[in-house]
Parts: C-alpha cells; structure tokens; sequence
C-alpha cells in the first residue's frame, strides 16, 4: 500500500519529474550537435536516454521521457526543468560526447552508444473534472485525451489515494509507457476525502450493501465515475478498464465487484485485499508496527501526505527506528508520543485487534465469488507490502472461473517494481529486464485486447518469473498439476530431511522481547523516509540474522541437483513455550555456495519464503486464547508461493524465531487481551521449543516439482 511506487532510479526516476521546456544559455550549434546521441547505464542497459538538437536546443529524452529541452549551464553541463537535476558530458578526444552522469542517479555513467533514438508520444490533451456521485459528493479527476488518433478510444482509469493533481502526458509516459504509447483516455482520479475530492475518507472502505441505492463505496464510486464519463467525454468507444498498484489495485478489484456494464477488463496489481489476515496491517494476526504507525501518520494527518520522522539520538543522527519504537514499549505508548492526535485508523488497531467483523467487513476475498469481467492480477514475490493480496485474490476467483477471465502474473518483485525497468532486484541478478517484458508481452496485450479488440493476448492462465533458473514460466493453472507437496522435516542436530523422522529431538531458543531480532539490518529508516532500506528488505542477506542464539536453524546437505519448487510453502511446526504466548517466524532460505560466480552473492542467505503466526490465535482468529505454559501446538501456516529453482550446490535452510522488530510489534509472551495496550511488566523472556519426531513431525511442507 507503499505511499508512492518509488522506481529505481535510471530515466524513470527523472523522468516523472521534468517535462517543461528550459531557457538556454548561449551555446553553438556544433557544440550541441557533438553531444547528440544514445547513452546507456551498462547497470541498467534497458533504460538509454537519446540527447539530440531540436530547433537550436539540446532536447533528451527516453522511453518514458517526453522530449524535454535542456537549459545549457556550461559547454558540458546541461539542467533539466525544475532546477534539480543536470546532466554533465564528458568528451572524447574528437571532442564528441562520450559519457553522461545525471546528478538524480549518483555513481550512474550513461557511455555513448549510438545515434539517438526517437519514441512515439502521443499528444495528450488535459482537463479537469469534478465527477458527481450518487449521493452528492464530488470526485476530482485529471483526464489525458490523446488528440492525435484518430477514432474512438476506451477509457484507462486510476483511482487513488495519492493525489492526481500531477497527471500529465509526462507523468502518464513516465509511469506507464507501453500503455501511453498505446493511446487510451486516461483517467486519474482522487478518491473520497482524499486532495482535491470531496467527502470523508475511510481507509480500506468496507463493501457496502448494493442492494441499497443510497449505499456507498469504492465499487459505487467506481460505478458513478464510468457512467459521468461515458456520458460527457466525447470520444470513447464506450469500454474502460481499471489498473492500479497497492492501494490503487485494490481500487481496481473494486471496479470488478458488481461493475458497470463498460467495464470491460481490470488488472489489480499488489491490491490489498485482507489487511488482516496478510497484507499491510497484520499477518496472521501479528501487527505491524512500524508499517502501522508509519503509513497512518503520513496518510491521515490531513487530506495531503506528510513527512514521518523518527528525530535525532543524542549524537545528532537520525534515530534508529529499531530504538525509536522498542523505547516506546507498545503501540498505545508510541501513538500517545505521536505528533498528532490519535487518527481513525490507528484507533482502529488499538480497538479492534483481533478478526472482527470491523475487519471481515473490509476482507475483499469474501465478495470474490465470479469473475464478471476479464482480470489480471500481478504479484511479487518480493512484495513486502502485499504479498498475500494477489494469490489470495488469485485463488478466491480461480474456482469460479468458468469463462477463463482470471490471469495471473508473478515474479520476484518488490512491491510494484514490474512498473521498473531494471534487471536486478537489490544484490539479486536476473539477467533481463523482466518488468519490461511482463508490461510488454503481457499488461499492454491484455489491455488491448479487451478494451481494443486487438490480437496478441495468448496468456492461458499464469506466467511466473522462475527465480534460480531465471526463466519466464507459464502454467495453465497456479500451481501447476505436476507440483507435489512435500515434506521437509526439521529433524534433530539442525538437520533437515526429506524423510521423516521417528527420533524424538527438541532444539530451543530464549526468545527475549528486551533484545528481540531485527526484521533487517539497522538502521531502520522510516518507511518511507530517506535512504529507506524497506523496499528490498525481503532480499537481504539474512546472515545478520542466522547468528543469533535466539534463532533457530536447520539445513539440508548441500544439494547435488536441482530442486524445484513451485506453489505454496506450508508451515507445520510443533512448538511449546514457557510463558503463555508467542510468536511463530518461519523462513525458508537459499544459502549460496562460498564459491559462487557472483562475489556478492558468496554465502548469502536469501529469503524464498517467510511469514509470521501469533500463538494467541492458533484457535480462533476472532477470539485470543492463552497458551498453557508447556504444551505442545502445532502452528500450521502458508508462508506464500514460490517459484524458485535451489541450484545443485546451493543449501536449503529454515529458520525460526518469535520476534520480527519493529515490523511486527513485541509479542510481551505473557497472555494480555490487547498487545498493544501491554505493560512494560508484561514483556518476559521464554524458552520456545520446537519439537521432532512421531507425533511432532515438525515441517515446512515445499512443492516439489520433478524430483
């Protein structure tokens, strides 16, 4: 539900961020034209920026950068519009440009490679509207109208709650370009209460009752804004589709829950849809604290976004988050000590901590029982905000799919990095540029097809990114028929076995909430602060980690073969504890071997799958129980999908650990009604044992494919 989809860098980064033409100084012709050509970021070989001379200008531009003209600060130094960022050549000994850095990519060196290119953009016309909805309240949205195709066009709508004022042919081409480049009317549009829109705004607003008239919601919103624009944008061939990334996908699901009869094709992409049970809030009852804390503050503070700063430690440094919250002891005490007043949905958390209705009601996969109109859902892998979104929605819909209209796309993606153009995820290496390729031979075909009648979508079911083998896979159903589950024993002596095992073994850990393990390496930025480390947390080298006390591990013998797995990871772990709570984290890791090609990649211990149980509701989501101290339960739990090739040399581990901080709160490990109102005598030291054998088989359940 990330605040904004931050792209690495490279001509997407700039490219969002200047699109008027500059002032030049004084500069030659021939001083230009020595400049003119393609340059490319070897880092990232699939973004290039073309710098060429228009009308007596030095004018770049990219894939996503419209023509843009350069403002000449020296012979080799040249600004982009707003005054922010430049671009300064080197030459080479014929005095031709060699080399460009752009000071918005520090370290980047773009090398000459050609003559430049030039893109397709269309000329997009903007106006404004405020779009009436069935009770009253207006909805402000920005609509970009090619003016150069000609012929009907169907409408491709965002709805969001970040804000639409910068909607631009700029923004549109920087953000989308394969769908700019194909020529919609696009709608942006602010949500209820959210900017320039009026109204109260709920976050994650629950389904209304449709059967009201007077009810309303995102889908009746949704509905009332197609209508207003079938109706007074001329031009349209009556058809319109709905795409959106975290907050926006899950505005998207909305438009496919009793949709207008024009809506003809959505594709939610990292919706939120149970913010409970899996996606930004909670998983598995477990509260995130810091997310929580975070994206409230900079979402309900007022109609506009703010900043969220943790301050300064006693040095002058900005605060460790890990200190700023683990001071605070609970979330009652850190939103007491907030800035602001106690907003509606952190009052939310604190009254509602457990699967009430409150939260049943905002559960999207309770109202996915058809698939009304064509959907392609996207996920990642890597998500560290939805994950659990995209399969669940998957997966709610998949039985009822009669018509085949429910698509599904995965990869080893952070949270909506398919919008990027890069071949890398952190340390991770892919060796192409797989968002491209999905937003090329999949989003842009899937649009067209149903919205334009146009051939080329061949998308039987399901394409996955396959890490490991770092192929493109599709099966014609998730997960493929020949995926067997499998267990994978957590026998004695941190050993792991696909056999299991009828020797009893016990391994244990002190779990201390004063010193609980870090969910990534500190410091902890704010979310969304600067030099924030959150966006790739899921792929660091987990080795910080691993050498804990109070984490558990087992390892299988280093693989002589192959091992494929592709489905979903299941957790089946037998555990008791001495106090009368707990929290269950279970990792799934790919150890890289010591002599791997790649020098970073020596030894790393990559997450393939992870997640996090809270022992109070191994019964009963709704309702807490205590756990009596010494027994023995079993804690079974999906820790995702995966699709991920262990390469013949590389080790298979598992880790267990009861604490994730400050992402997921402190679990006191004493039984309290409400943890987040616990006291500071709650939070006790325990010993977590993890059990194996005859009757206590513990496992992580993997599915195997071809072994």
């Amino acid at each position: 539900m990330a605040l904004c989809l931050l792209l690495p860098l490279s001509t997407e980064g700039f490219a969002r961020q200047h699109a008027a033409p500059a002032q030049d100084a004084a500069t030659s012709i021939s001083q230009l034209e020595a400049l003119a050509g393609e340059y490319t970021n070897p880092v990232e070989p699939d973004t290039p920026i073309s710098v060429y001379v228009q009308d007596g200008k030095l004018v770049a531009e990219s894939e996503r950068l419209v023509p843009t003209e350069l403002k000449t600060i020296s012979p080799v130094e040249f600004q982009l519009p707003g005054g922010r960022d430049s671009l300064h050549f080197t030459l080479d000994t014929s005095g031709r440009g060699a080399t460009v850095a752009v000071t918005a990519e520090p370290g980047a060196v773009y090398a000459r490679t050609g003559v430049p290119a030039h893109h397709l953009f269309h000329d997009y016309r903007r106006t404004e509207a405020m779009i009436p909805m069935r009770d009253g309240v207006k909805l402000h949205a920005v609509i970009l109208k090619p003016i150069d195709m000609a012929g009907a066009l169907p409408f491709l709508i965002q709805r969001t709650p970040y804000g639409v004022d910068n909607s631009s042919r700029a923004s549109f081409f920087a953000g989308r370009p394969e769908l700019a480049r194909a020529g919609y009317i696009y709608v942006a549009e602010d949500i209820r209460g959210r900017y320039k829109s009026e109204g109260q705004f709920v976050m994650m607003r629950p389904l209304a009752d449709h059967r009201d008239p007077k009810a309303v919601d995102e889908s009746t919103d949704t509905y009332d804004t197609v209508a207003w624009l079938l109706a007074n944008v001329a031009g349209n061939n009556g058809r319109a589709g709905f795409v959106g990334t975290s907050y926006p996908g899950f505005l998207a699901m909305m438009a496919g829950i009793d949709p207008h009869p024009a809506v003809k094709a959505i594709s939610p992409q990292a919706p939120m849809i149970d913010v409970w049970m899996g996606d930004d809030f909670f998983h598995n009852g477990a509260f995130r604290l810091s997310y929580g804390y975070d994206y409230v503050l900079a979402m309900e503070s007022g109609k506009e976004e703010v900043a969220v700063d943790y301050g300064r430690d006693e040095n002058g440094n900005p605060r460790d988050g890990f200190d700023y919250f683990l001071k605070r002891g609970s979330f009652r005490k850190a939103v007491k000590e907030a800035p602001v007043k106690i907003l509606p949905t952190w009052k939310l958390f604190l009254d509602h901590p457990a699967y009430d209705s409150v939260w049943a009601a905002r559960g999207v996969e309770n109202a996915l029982k058809s698939v009304p109109v064509p959907t392609l859902t996207v996920g990642g892998y890597y998500d560290q905000e939805d994950m659990y979104g995209p399969q669940e929605e998957y997966s709610s819909l998949e039985p009822h799919d009669g018509s085949q209209q429910n698509f599904l796309v995965l990869g080893p993606w952070r949270h909506g990095s398919w919008g990027a153009t890069t071949r890398h995820l952190g340390d991770l290496e892919y060796g192409e540029p797989i968002g491209k390729e999905y937003r090329t031979k999949i989003e842009a075909k899937f649009f067209a097809h149903y919205l334009k009648d146009e051939p080329g979508f061949d998308l039987v079911d399901t394409a996955s990114f396959q890490t490991g083998s770092n192929t493109w896979k599709r099966y014609a159903h998730f997960p493929p028929a020949d995926s067997r589950p499998t267990g994978l024993h957590l026998a004695g002596a941190g050993l792991l076995s696909f056999g299991s095992s009828t020797h009893e073994a016990a391994t244990s850990y002190v779990s201390d909430p004063a010193n609980p393990v870090p969910y990534r390496h500190r410091p902890i930025q704010p979310t969304y602060g600067e030099g924030s480390q959150w966006f790739t947390w899921l792929a660091e080298d987990q080795r910080f980690a691993t050498e804990r006390k109070d984490v558990a591990v087992w390892k299988l013998p280093e693989l002589k073969q192959d091992l494929t797995l592709t489905g979903e990871v299941v957790a089946d772990i037998f555990a008791s504890t001495t106090g009368t709570d707990n929290d269950m984290v279970v990792k799934l890791i790919d150890q890289y071997p010591e002599d791997a090609a790649d020098a970073k990649m020596r030894g790393y211990q990559l997450i393939t799958n992870a997640e996090i149980f809270r022992g109070r509701y191994l019964e009963s989501f709704a309702k807490p129980t205590e756990l009596p101290a010494g027994s023995i339960h079993e804690y079974k739990f999906s820790l995702h999908d995966v699709d991920h090739v262990y390469k013949a040399g590389h080790t298979v581990m598992v880790e267990i650990q009861s604490s994730w901080f400050p992402l997921y709160d402190r679990n006191p490990q004493t039984f309290v009604p409400n943890i987040m109102t616990a006291k500071p005598g709650d939070y006790k030291p325990t010993t977590i044992t993890i059990y194996s054998g005859a009757g206590h088989d513990s496992a992580v359940v993997v599915p195997v494919v071809g072994r």
